[in-house]
Formats: structure tokens, C-alpha cells, sequence
């Protein structure tokens, strides 16, 4: 304890013994807090605390201040595990600003995350984007885990929304993209297809220029498994390769279901399937585990949609475990976050793939940071080779069929910004329900298992 807060702990004590009916305020200081200084100027130190947290920035202001900040939950059924959580952003100017910041099982959090920041955001000047990022991660003490990542994220977006929308330019170009006019090549998923849809996903892939698919295994695993179910999971993807024929890229996704030793026995014998990759072959936090797995296989490993901001990817990045890294636009910091990850990834020869399985505003920002990354390599999105209703809500929302590929691209728009303008109206037809948990799976003696 400091002197001087024992000494003030002493004269409370003095006064507490001349009278029973006032109880003075102590000044408990467990030395873990900053103290406060005594005006803006001094904010302007090395390690000091200003008033005003813009104080030191008021000669490079661009005229553009944020005044209001919205967050919105959005439910398409009542039941859903990943309601979308989007962010909007008011300015002194007009201009709006859209970010995502969608976590799965966690959606009430990441709203009550969000309004936690409003302090450093209201007054802000959002082109100082990265200002404000190492405010948000840096200022919150502890390391953002997925629920500080997608608050984060939802407002990174927003921020370069505005940014663009204020310089009057798409966020690709301002990130010195390009690298391909035609757009960005994805790929959508084919879950649980049987050897018929298939041939017709084949086909119909091959009208709509789609050069890559990704699908899963089936089932659950035990840490050790018998050889029936390591059987059922190579017929599957034996099956499709078969089905889908050489032209198309496949990309098998394990989601972390099979141990170390599952996996590297499955990954052996599809070897000769000449696989775009196999994804999270194990828990993504075991970094040993999937280096094992790595040396003892040819087919290139993928993964990195959990982790969160560069600084967690640092070390399978270094370790040059994995051939592909795949973080989330929406929990690894927004623009800001994947930028930097794919910086990181790219000075290892690691290519990008980044992951996208939440809601279109997420989607449509990814596209414009992929447009820019020398080692892209394809972008994801939880959607279909056939369009479904959720397709439809998008184009209704947006004005255009957002997420979905022309000639096997994400065209890019011209638009400022992210590209696109969004009404509360059209949100509010699908009001938010609550949180509700990921899907719970449990082995046959209901030990918990990876799905």
C-alpha cells in the first residue's frame, strides 16, 4: 500500500473514533489504476492521462466527428445461434458508417461490448482509424478474446465505411487494391451432398464459372477412433472428388472434430485427392498438435477463423504450421485486424483464405481487404451454389445480390466506402431474440466433443 493512502486510511480511522454516525469516503488505491492528471495538456507526455482523449489531435482533425452510435441485433428465426450484430455510425457531416461485429452464441455480449466503447468513439474523428483501434485493445487492459475481437471488429468496419465514404473512394483502393479488376474468386459450400447433387452441383458450378466447393466430414470423433467411421470419412471425400471431377477445387473443412492422430490418418490416406486444403484438422489453440499433423502431410492445412487481432496469429505463423491462414473479418479486428494478419501471414508465404460465415456487412468488407492482399487466395461465404432466402433478404437490404458471385468473382464495387447505403427499416422487420448457444455435442458415454 502506498504512504500516503495509509496515512489517509489512519486519520479515516481517527475520525470514524470521534463519531459513530459519519462514515468518511476512503481513497482505496490498489495501485493498479492510472491516476488522473490534471489537465488536457498533460496529456501530450509520454505515459500521461489526458481529460480529452482527442486533446493532442485537435491540429489534424479532419472536420469529421462522430456524434451517434447505434447497435442492432437482427434475428432471422427465433432460435438462430448467430443473430447478425451490426453497428452504425452517425456524423457531424451525414455520413453513415456500417460495421459487423456478428460472434456465434455470443450476440448479447458482443452488443453490450459495443456500447462499452461508445466513450471512445462519440467526438472521435473516425479517419484515425488506427488511433482508435489501439485505444480499443490497448485501453481495455486485458487481450481481447472473440467478444472484445467482434466488438472491435463491428466498429473497425464502420470506421473505414466512413473513411471512404469521406474521401469519396471504395475501401479496396484506399487499402492500394486492386490486384484484379474481374473480383475476387470464393467459393460456397456443399455440406452433406449426396453423389447426385453432387454431379448437379457440378454442372451447374461449371454455368456459373464456380472454380472451388468446401465440405465437411461427417459425424463426431472420439480422441482415439475406430477404423468404420476413419473409413466413412475418406469414402465422403472420395465420393466428391469423384462426383465433382479434377477441375474443381475442393476444401475439406474437419472443424476441429479429430484428434492429432485421427486426423493425420484420414489426411494420409487423401492424399492422392489433391485437396485445395484440409481446414482445423484439430483444435486451432493445440499450435504443437497441428504442427504434428502438418510434418506428416502433403495436403496444405488451413485455419485461423478463431483466433483474434495479428498478434494472435504471430505464433502459427512463425512455427509455419499451416499453409493457409483463414481469420474472420468479424473477430479479428475488422479491417484494420485482417489487413494486419494478412501482412503477417504474407512475410511467411502463407496465403489468405479468410473466413466468413456471419452476415453480408462482414462479407462485403472482406471482399474489399481480399482485393488487396498479395497473397490472397479465395474467400468463403456460408452460402450455396443455388441461392436460398436469405440470398433474397440481402438483395432486399442492399439493392443488389450481395455475396454472390458473377464467373466464379465477387465483383468489386465503385462505390465509396464498403459500397453499399443501409435503412434501420429494413432491420427492423427482423428484431432481435436473444442470444442463443452453439449447438452442444457430446460423445456416446456424454463426454463433450469438438464439432
Amino acid at each position: 500500500m502506498r504512504r500516503r493512502n495509509f496515512l489517509a486510511l489512519g486519520s479515516a480511522g481517527i475520525a470514524m473514533a470521534g463519531t459513530s454516525k459519519r462514515r468518511p469516503a476512503l481513497d482505496i488505491d490498489c495501485g493498479c489504476a492510472l491516476e488522473p492528471q490534471a489537465g488536457p495538456a498533460q496529456g501530450r507526455g509520454r505515459g500521461m492521462m489526458a481529460q480529452d482523449p482527442f486533446a493532442a489531435f485537435k491540429d489534424v482533425q479532419s472536420g469529421l466527428k462522430i456524434t451517434g452510435m447505434k447497435v442492432f441485433g437482427v434475428s432471422f428465426s427465433p432460435t438462430s445461434d448467430r443473430p447478425y450484430v451490426f453497428v452504425k455510425l452517425e456524423t457531424n457531416q451525414g455520413i453513415i458508417g456500417w460495421g459487423e461485429g456478428t460472434l456465434e452464441g455470443k450476440a448479447g455480449a458482443v452488443m453490450a461490448c459495443i456500447n462499452d466503447f461508445r466513450d471512445f468513439l462519440i467526438g472521435a474523428d473516425p479517419m484515425q482509424v488506427e488511433h482508435i483501434w489501439q485505444s480499443m485493445y490497448v485501453h481495455s487492459f486485458y487481450r481481447a478474446g472473440p467478444v472484445i475481437g467482434s466488438a472491435i471488429s463491428g466498429i473497425d468496419q464502420a470506421l473505414w465505411d466512413l473513411r471512404g465514404k469521406f474521401l469519396g473512394m471504395p475501401v479496396y483502393k484506399l487499402l492500394g487494391g486492386p490486384f484484379d479488376a474481374r473480383g475476387v474468386r470464393g467459393y460456397y459450400h456443399v455440406d452433406g451432398a449426396t453423389h447426385d447433387q453432387l454431379v448437379e452441383i457440378r454442372k451447374s458450378a461449371g454455368e456459373q464459372g464456380i472454380t472451388c466447393v468446401k465440405g465437411g466430414i461427417p459425424g463426431y470423433y472420439e480422441w482415439l477412433e475406430r477404423r468404420p467411421k476413419i473409413d466413412r470419412a475418406i469414402k465422403s471425400m472420395q465420393m466428391m472428388r469423384e462426383a465433382l471431377g479434377p477441375d474443381i477445387d475442393i476444401a475439406i473443412d474437419f472443424h476441429a472434430k479429430t484428434s492429432p492422430a485421427v486426423a493425420s490418418e484420414i489426411i494420409k490416406q487423401v492424399e492422392p485427392l489433391n485437396l485445395l486444403w484440409v481446414e482445423e484438422p484439430c483444435p486451432p489453440e493445440n499450435v504443437q498438435a497441428m504442427a504434428k499433423i502438418s510434418r506428416r502431410s502433403t495436403t496444405p492445412i488451413a485455419t485461423g477463423e478463431r483466433l483474434i487481432a495479428s498478434y494472435g496469429v504471430r505464433e502459427i505463423v512463425e512455427m509455419g504450421v499451416v499453409d493457409i491462414l483463414q481469420t474472420d473479418i468479424n473477430h479479428v479486428g475488422g479491417v484494420t485486424g485482417l489487413w494486419k494478419a494478412a501482412a503477417t501471414a504474407d512475410v511467411s508465404s502463407i496465403s489468405m483464405a479468410p473466413h466468413a460465415c456471419e452476415g453480408p456487412i462482414g462479407g462485403l468488407a472482406t471482399i474489399h481487404v481480399d482485393a488487396a492482399m498479395p497473397n490472397f487466395l479465395v474467400q468463403e461465404i456460408c452460402g450455396f451454389v443455388k441461392e436460398t432466402e436469405i440470398n433474397r433478404i440481402w438483395n432486399e437490404w442492399f439493392g443488389f445480390p450481395a455475396m454472390r458471385m458473377v464467373d466464379g468473382r465477387f465483383p468489386l464495387s465503385d462505390k465509396p466506402g464498403l459500397g453499399f447505403e443501409l435503412s434501420e427499416a429494413s432491420l427492423a422487420k427482423y428484431p432481435f431474440t436473444g442470444t442463443h448457444p452453439m449447438a452442444r455435442v457430446f460423445a456416446e458415454d456424454g463426454s463433450v466433443v469438438e464439432w
